[in-house]
C-alpha cells in the first residue's frame, strides 16, 4: 500500500507519499480500507518532530478516518466485512489502509457520506470526552469554545446547543464568527479586536463562563480563570499559546473552579473505547436525526497532504480538512 511518511521532520515538504508495507490487524483488531482521513494540529505537530505516536502506533500520522473494513483480525465479533464505517486511531490514518481496534470504531451515520465521516471521529471524542465527560455541561449553562471555526469548535457549538447550553465562541475575523453563527453559536467574540472576558462577562451579567474548552494553554490561562462563572471548569486540550503559564491559585479558589486537562492520543485503550462508545450513544443519534453534522472546509487528495497541512497552518479554513485517498 502507499501512505504518507515523514523521513525527516519539517515544513509540509517532509510529508512524501511512499509504499510501504501493509499493516495486519491484531487481536481484537480489524484492517480498513480508507477512503479518507482529516487534518489534526497534532498531525502538524508530529511532522515537525514534535509528537511522537505512542508505542505500538503506526508511524504515519493521522487520527482518524473513514472507510469499509477488508479484513477482521482474530477475536473480533460484531462486524463484517465491507462494513462501513469511520474510526478513532492512534496514527495511521494517512495511507491507504490502517488497522483498528474495533473498541474505536463507529458506524457511518445516517445522511453522512463515507469521505465526510472522516471529519467526526476525532472532534466528537474530543468534545464529548471534555465538555460532557469530565466538565458535565448541563443544560442552561454558558459555553465558551476558543476557536470557534476550527473542527473542534464547530462540533463544540452543535453539541452544546443540542444539550441547551448557552454557547460563546472566539474566531479571528467576522467571517468565521458568522459561520460560527450560523451553526448556533450565541456570543460572538473577535479576539484581535476585543477582550474575551469583558465581552463574555457583560453578554453574561457579570457570571461568565460555566465551561470553557481551550485550545491555547499558557496564554489564555489566566483570562481563563477570570471568565469562568462560580463553579466554572475549565478544559484545556491543547498548547497553541504555549505550555507554562502563572496559576491565580486564590482566584481559582474564589470561584470554586476546577481546570482539567486531557490529550486523546495517548490514553489507553480501554479509555478510548468507553469514549466511543459514549460518543455512539449520545451523539450519534444527534448526527442520524440531522441535528448535528461535519463541517467540511475542503477535500485534498491524500498524496497531496503537504497541501492539506499549508492550508490548516495558515488558518483560513472553517471545520475540517480532509485527505481523500486515491
Amino acid at each position: 500500500m502507499h501512505a504518507i511518511t515523514i523521513p525527516e521532520p519539517g515544513g509540509p515538504e517532509a510529508l512524501v507519499w511512499d509504499e510501504v508495507p501493509d499493516p495486519v490487524p491484531g487481536e481484537g483488531e480489524v484492517l480498513v480500507e480508507v477512503a479518507a482521513g482529516a487534518v489534526n494540529r497534532a498531525d502538524i505537530l508530529q511532522r515537525q518532530g514534535r509528537y511522537d505516536p505512542p508505542p505500538g502506533a503506526s508511524p504515519y500520522p493521522g487520527l482518524e478516518c473513514s472507510g469499509r473494513i477488508a479484513a477482521l483480525g482474530p477475536g473480533v465479533s460484531g462486524w463484517s466485512v465491507g462494513d462501513e464505517v469511520c474510526a478513532l486511531l492512534s496514527g495511521g490514518g494517512y495511507a491507504e489502509k490502517v488497522a483498528v481496534p474495533v473498541g474505536q470504531l463507529l458506524p457511518v451515520p445516517e445522511g453522512v457520506d463515507l469521505v465526510r465521516a472522516s471529519a467526526l471521529p476525532e472532534v466528537t471524542c474530543t468534545v464529548w470526552s471534555n465538555v460532557f465527560m469530565v466538565a458535565h455541561l448541563r443544560p442552561g449553562e454558558t459555553l465558551l469554545v476558543h476557536g470557534g471555526s476550527s473542527g473542534i469548535g464547530t462540533m463544540a457549538i452543535q453539541l452544546g446547543k443540542a444539550v441547551g447550553a448557552r454557547v460563546a465562541v472566539t474566531a479571528g475575523t467576522k467571517e468565521k464568527l458568522d459561520r460560527c453563527a450560523e451553526l448556533g453559536a450565541d456570543i460572538l467574540i473577535n479576539y484581535r479586536e476585543q477582550d474575551f472576558v469583558a465581552e463574555l462577562k457583560a453578554a453574561t451579567d457579570g457570571a461568565g463562563a460555566d465551561v470553557i474548552l481551550d485550545n491555547m494553554g499558557a496564554s489564555y490561562l489566566d483570562r481563563n480563570v477570570r471568565a469562568l462563572a462560580v463553579n466554572g471548569r475549565l478544559a484545556i486540550i491543547g498548547m497553541q499559546g504555549g505550555v507554562k503559564g502563572e496559576l491565580n491559585i486564590g482566584a481559582l479558589l474564589g470561584k470554586r473552579a476546577a481546570i482539567s486537562a486531557t490529550s486523546l492520543r495517548a490514553r489507553p485503550r480501554d479509555e478510548k473505547t468507553a469514549i466511543v462508545a459514549a460518543v455512539r450513544e449520545h451523539v450519534w443519534p444527534l448526527i442520524d436525526a440531522g441535528r448535528v453534522r461535519p463541517v467540511v472546509d475542503r477535500e485534498i487528495p491524500l498524496p497531496d497532504a503537504a497541501n492539506a497541512h499549508r492550508v490548516v497552518e495558515e488558518s483560513g479554513h472553517v471545520g475540517k480538512v480532509l485527505l481523500v485517498a486515491p
